[in-house]
C-alpha cells in the first residue's frame, strides 16, 4: 500500500526553481548581527564604530520637538524701502522754524533707526487655535531673504522716538527735542518698516512644525559606542539603533563577496528543504498532484516575495501585511497538518531578515493559527469581518505584549496600531483571490465543494428526480463517509461531494440498477431476457456515462477521479457468476470489467468500501455485531484480494479503524426496535 516514488522531474524541478528565486531575493548587504535590549548588558566585545553616523532622534524625542515647534508663532516681517524713503521725504518738508538745521541730523538719525527696522506697537494676530506668539524672535525678509532675529534688535514706534530723541541729545543736549518733535510732526511721519505678513507667519510656522532635524548629534570612525558588559541604556540604544540603521543602510559588505552569496544560498537551500521535508512528511501523494503541489511552492513563494520586498523598501510597514489571508490560501486547499506547517515555514524569512523579526513573527504566527480555528465558523458574509476583528485582537495583544516588554512611549503606538487593523481588514478583501487561485491552478477548494454538496444544487435533483433509488443511495454513502473520514482525519467535504456524485452516470439509465427498478411484483424487470454480457454492458456504462455527465456540467476533475475509481478495475460480480455457472469461457471475463482505474488516495478508498458495504448491506439477514463483523471484514478483504487497494495511500492501521467505524456504523443504522405491546381490549 506503499506510494510510488514520482518523477523526479515532477517532485524537484519546482523546488530548484523556488530555490533560484529565494536566491535572487534574497538581500545583497550584510546583516547588523547584534541583539540587545535595554536594560541588558552589552554580550559581545567593545564596539567600536566603523564609520561616521548621525544619531537618530527617537519618534518621542521628535515629537516633543514639534511640540514645542508649534508652542510659539514667530512673527514674519517684510522689510520696506518705500516706507523709509517716505518717512524722509515727509521730514525734510516739516518747518522746524529756528531749528530748521537740525533737518539733516534727524534724517541721518532715522536711517540708522530704520536700517534695524521699527513695527508697531500693537500686538500681531494669527489664526484661531495656534499658541502664542513669540516675544523674543521675529522673522525679516530683506532681499527675498528671510532671517531670523532677535525681538530686543528691532524698535518699536513708541521706542524708535524715544531712540530718536537720545541719539540727537547726544549732539545737541541744550534744545528740548522732546517739545520740538511733538511741535514740528517729526514723531507722526515715524511708522514702522517692518510689515507684518499674517499668511507668511502662519505658513512658516506649520513649516517649522513640520520639519524637526531627525539627528542629534554624530558619532565618528572609531569612537567607541558600548563596551563589553555595560548596561545598556536608553542613551546605548538610541546609539546603537542608530549605528544599525546606517549599518543597514549604506554600508557595504566588507568581506570576501563571494561569503555573502554563499550564506544567501545556504539559507535558501535550507528554507526550501525544510519546505520539502514539511510535505514529505505530512502529505507525501500531494507530489503526484501537479496543480495542487506547484500552489502550495505559489503560496509559499508568494509571502516570502512580499517580505523581501517590503523589507527592502517599505520596513515601516510590515505591520500592515496581512499574512494570516496566506494561512487561508493555503486552507482552501489542504488539510491542517499540511497548510499550518507550511504557513510556520513560509514565515521563516521574517524571523531571518527583518529587524523586529521576533515580534513581527509571534504575532502572524498566532494571527494565523486562529485564522484557521476561526475562518471555518467565520466565513461567510459579514461574520468574515468579525473574523477580521478577532484576529487584529489577537494581534494587538502581541503587539502590545512586546511593547509592555521594551517599555516604549504609547505616544507612538498608533501608526503601527492603524497599520495592524488594516492589514486584518485586508484578510476579507484579499480572500476572494482564492477563486482566482482555484481556477489558475485547477483545484477546488473547500467553498467549492460545499456548494457541490448541496441536495439543491440542479444536477443533484435531476439525479434525484430520474434515478430516485440511486440518490438515496449516495446519500447514505455520503453519511457513511463522512463518519468514516472524519475518523481517518481525511477530507470530509471532499468525501461529501464525492459520494453524491460518484453515481451520477446511472441516471442516464436508471432502470438498469435493482434499487430505482419498480417495486410491482408483476413488473418487467430490465435484465429479463438479456445475457450475462449484455446486463454487465450495460452495468459498466454507468462509470463512463458519469464521467461523461460529469464534463457536460463542469464538475471538477477531482470529481470525476471518484467516479472512475469508486469500482476501480473489480468486476460486476453477480452476472460474472451467472455468466460462468452457465459454463462461460473464463478467458472472456474482461467483458464484465470495470473501466475504471485503482484508487490511489485515502479518499477514494473510503468511498469504494463505504459504497460496496451500503449497496450490500442491504442484503444482510442477520442484524447481530458479530454479523456486522463478519460482513464488514468480508467486503473489506474482498476487495484486498482483488488487489483494488494495491496502489492505494492508506496504512494498515487506518484500514482497521476504518472496519471498525462501519461495524459501529452499521449496528446504528440497523439497530434493533422496541416491540409496542397491544392495548387490552383493543
Amino acid at each position: 500500500m506503499q506510494i510510488s516514488t514520482p518523477k523526479l522531474s515532477r517532485k524537484f524541478y519546482p523546488l530548484i526553481l523556488l530555490f533560484a528565486v529565494l536566491v535572487l531575493l534574497m538581500p545583497r548587504t550584510a546583516k547588523f548581527n547584534y541583539d540587545y535590549k535595554k536594560g541588558s548588558p552589552w554580550p559581545y566585545e567593545t564596539l567600536v564604530s566603523q564609520f561616521d553616523f548621525p544619531i537618530l532622534k527617537t519618534e518621542d524625542q521628535i515629537q516633543e520637538e514639534r511640540e514645542q515647534a508649534g508652542a510659539s508663532v514667530i512673527p514674519y516681517y517684510r522689510y520696506s524701502d518705500e516706507v523709509v524713503s517716505a518717512t524722509v521725504r515727509n521730514v525734510q518738508s516739516l518747518d522746524l522754524g529756528e531749528y530748521n538745521s537740525l533737518r539733516p541730523a534727524i534724517v541721518t538719525r532715522l536711517n540708522d533707526i530704520y536700517a534695524k527696522g521699527i513695527i508697531s506697537d500693537g500686538k500681531v494676530k494669527v489664526e484661531k487655535g495656534y499658541a502664542e506668539v513669540s516675544e523674543n524672535l521675529i522673522y525679516i525678509q530683506r532681499n527675498k531673504r528671510a532671517t531670523q532675529y532677535p525681538r530686543s534688535e528691532v524698535y518699536k514706534v513708541s521706542d524708535a522716538r524715544d531712540q530718536l530723541v537720545v541719539l540727537m541729545s547726544k549732539t545737541y543736549p541744550s534744545v528740548n527735542l522732546d517739545s520740538l518733535f511733538r511741535r514740528s510732526g517729526v514723531y507722526e511721519t515715524i511708522v514702522p518698516n517692518l510689515i507684518y505678513d499674517r499668511s507668511m507667519t502662519e505658513l512658516s510656522h506649520a513649516e517649522s512644525a513640520d520639519y524637526i532635524s531627525p539627528t542629534l548629534g554624530y558619532v565618528r570612525a572609531d569612537e567607541k559606542i558600548v563596551s563589553k558588559g555595560e548596561i545598556i541604556t536608553a542613551e546605548v540604544a538610541q546609539m546603537l539603533d542608530s549605528y544599525k540603521e546606517e549599518y543597514n543602510k549604506v554600508f557595504g559588505y566588507s568581506g570576501p563577496r563571494f561569503l555573502l552569496y554563499l550564506g544567501n544560498v545556504l539559507i535558501s537551500l535550507v528554507l526550501v528543504t525544510l519546505l520539502y521535508l514539511c510535505i514529505f512528511l505530512t502529505y507525501r501523494r500531494v507530489f503526484k498532484d501537479r496543480s495542487r503541489y506547484l500552489y502550495l511552492l505559489f503560496v509559499f513563494l508568494l509571502s516570502a516575495i512580499i517580505t523581501f520586498l517590503m523589507e527592502r523598501f517599505a520596513p515601516g510597514y510590515m505591520y500592515l501585511i496581512p499574512y494570516p489571508v496566506f494561512a487561508l490560501f493555503l486552507q482552501a486547499f489542504f488539510h491542517k497538518r499540511v497548510m499550518l506547517p507550511v504557513y510556520v515555514i513560509s514565515l521563516l524569512p521574517l524571523l531571518i531578515f527583518d529587524g523586529n523579526g521576533m515580534e513581527l513573527f509571534v504575532m502572524f504566527m498566532t494571527a494565523g493559527i486562529v485564522t484557521i480555528l476561526t475562518f471555518q465558523y467565520l466565513n461567510k458574509g459579514w461574520l468574515q469581518f468579525l473574523n477580521a476583528l478577532i484576529v487584529f485582537g489577537v494581534e494587538l495583544v502581541v503587539f502590545l505584549a512586546f511593547r509592555f516588554i521594551d517599555a516604549g512611549s504609547i505616544s507612538t503606538w498608533w501608526f503601527n496600531l492603524v497599520q495592524i487593523f488594516v492589514g486584518s481588514m485586508l484578510i476579507v478583501a484579499l480572500y476572494p483571490l482564492i477563486y482566482l487561485f482555484e481556477r489558475l491552478f485547477n483545484l477546488v477548494s473547500g467553498t467549492k465543494l460545499n456548494d457541490l454538496a448541496d441536495t439543491n444544487n440542479p444536477l443533484l435533483q435531476e439525479l434525484a428526480s430520474k434515478a430516485p433509488g440511486t440518490f438515496q443511495h449516495c446519500l447514505q454513502v455520503m453519511n457513511m463517509v463522512e463518519t468514516v473520514g472524519r475518523a481517518l482525519d481525511a477530507d470530509v467535504p471532499l468525501l461529501r461531494a464525492a459520494a453524491l456524485y460518484h453515481d451520477l452516470g446511472k441516471m442516464r439509465n436508471p432502470l438498469c440498477f435493482v434499487e430505482n427498478e419498480s417495486v410491482n411484483p408483476g413488473a418487467v424487470k430490465y435484465h429479463d431476457g438479456k445475457t450475462p454480457q449484455e446486463s454487465a454492458a450495460d452495468i459498466i456504462r454507468h462509470v463512463d456515462d458519469g464521467v461523461a455527465v460529469a464534463a457536460e456540467h463542469h464538475l471538477p476533475d477531482v470529481i470525476r477521479e471518484f467516479i472512475l475509481s469508486h469500482h476501480g478495475t473489480s468486476y460486476t460480480g453477480y452476472f460474472l457468476n451467472k455468466y460462468l455457472n452457465d459454463g462461460g469461457d473464463p478467458s472472456q471475463i474482461s467483458a464484465f470489467q470495470y473501466h475504471g482505474h485503482k484508487p490511489v488516495t485515502k479518499e477514494q478508498v473510503i468511498l469504494m468500501v463505504c459504497d460496496t458495504v451500503e449497496a450490500a448491506s442491504r442484503s444482510l439477514k442477520e442484524f447481530t455485531p458479530e454479523a456486522y463483523d463478519k460482513f464488514v471484514e468480508n467486503m473489506v478483504a474482498a476487495k484486498e484480494k482483488a488487489g483494488q487497494l494495491e496502489e492505494a495511500d492508506i496504512s494498515i492501521r487506518e484500514m482497521n479503524v476504518m472496519k471498525t467505524v462501519l461495524k459501529q456504523y452499521l449496528q446504528q443504522l440497523y439497530h434493533g426496535r422496541v416491540a409496542y405491546p397491544k392495548r387490552k381490549g383493543v
